[in-house]
């Protein structure tokens, strides 16, 4: 017998949907829950996510409101192409810009930080430049800062 375990939270949730099984959006004691998608992608040159991913991104939102406690930490990246203060830019466009999404939907802006990294911390390859577009949401507790 073979079993396969994905280790890979957006393709399980993906592929739950697809399969048409309803996930809670709500933890057992009624505030909501985390989303597991953490990561974003961006076509060539763009900073504005698409509906679906601006979707997930309201349901992070509620999930800051709803724990004040908690801090996310936004990070932008670009691929390889063009000049690197234009990666630089065009990473923290990205950033800044889900940020002000996420202050419009109710979370407060100080529990955002912003950061552009260009093309300096590519996921893949340098030539993968579709996998190194992205935004990646980083959450921080107080809990983390103290084992720190």
């Amino acid at each position: 017998m073979t079993v396969l375990i994905l280790d890979n939270p957006e393709l399980l949730a993906r592929s739950a949907i697809e399969s048409g099984l309803a996930m809670p959006a709500l933890a057992t004691d009624g505030s909501p829950r985390k989303p597991h998608r953490m990561r974003f992608h961006y076509g060539f040159n763009k900073h504005r996510l698409d509906e679906q991913d601006q979707t997930i991104l309201r349901q992070h939102a509620d999930y800051l409101r709803h724990n004040p406690g908690v801090r996310v930490r936004i990070h932008g990246h670009a691929d390889n192409f063009g000049v690197s203060e234009y990666n630089h830019f065009l990473s923290r466009l990205r950033a800044s810009s889900a940020a002000k999404m996420l202050i419009r939907e109710g979370v407060r802006e100080s529990q955002i930080q912003v950061s552009g990294w260009g093309s300096d911390r590519p996921l893949a390859r340098p030539e993968d430049h579709a996998a190194n577009r992205r935004l990646e949401l980083e959450y921080l507790t107080m809990e983390m800062a103290q084992a720190l």
